[in-house]
């Protein structure tokens, strides 16, 4: 099946490495060039504005979900192709997750570790089954990818699960992981008889 849409996690504020920025512009333009929707948090600030503006400035299509609380502080990005304003946080997870065809996270902060980690639980839950990757700008997801290695030795993360999520340092490869993507055999949180 195409990939239409991809859901990006990023941080609301663009961080102190002018690689993260530079990383979500090359993601947004690339998103245009493959006719690739970009769905978001629906913010203007931070890398999730520079990834919209860069989707929007190569005349790609941008979702934003944003938060009446978030909306109402004018942080909303107005020129969004759809900007849905939802009335909470849950409600714009579910919507951002229904909307995007594959997920991607960016340097980002608490909300971002947030959105990650659910909808790489979902994927462990078989409650969908589309790819979830990191752009790992300049090493920045390492220590996190150091720490899910570390649960997997501790018997508190199967590792067929710890493949769920993709790893890319660039840009091209990232699209490339995430175009040809297939899910395997389905997915099942709880051990099958005989497996510990």
């Amino acid at each position: 099946m195409p990939l239409n849409s991809v859901c990006v996690f990023c941080g609301s504020a663009a961080g102190t490495n002018p690689l993260y920025a530079e990383a979500a512009r090359e993601l947004g333009a690339a998103l245009a060039g493959r006719g690739q929707a970009l769905v978001y948090g629906g913010g203007r600030v931070g890398l999730m504005g520079v990834v919209a503006s860069a989707t929007l400035a190569a005349g790609g299509a941008v979702v934003g979900v944003i938060p009446h609380s978030l909306a109402l502080k004018e942080i909303a990005q107005q020129d969004c192709t759809e900007l849905i304003v939802v009335n909470t946080m849950h409600e714009r997870k579910a919507l951002m997750a229904d909307r995007a065809g594959a997920f991607v996270a960016l340097p980002g902060g608490f909300g971002t570790g947030d959105e990650l980690f659910e909808i790489l639980t979902w994927a462990q839950l078989g409650i969908h089954t589309k790819p979830v990757a990191l752009l790992n700008v300049n090493g920045f997801f390492t220590p996190l990818l150091v720490w899910l290695d570390h649960i997997v030795s501790e018997g508190l993360l199967k590792p067929k699960h710890r493949e769920l999520l993709l790893v890319a340092e660039t840009v091209p490869e990232l699209m490339t992981k995430l175009e040809t993507w297939r899910p395997a055999e389905p997915l099942t949180k709880w051990a099958a008889p005989g497996e510990r």
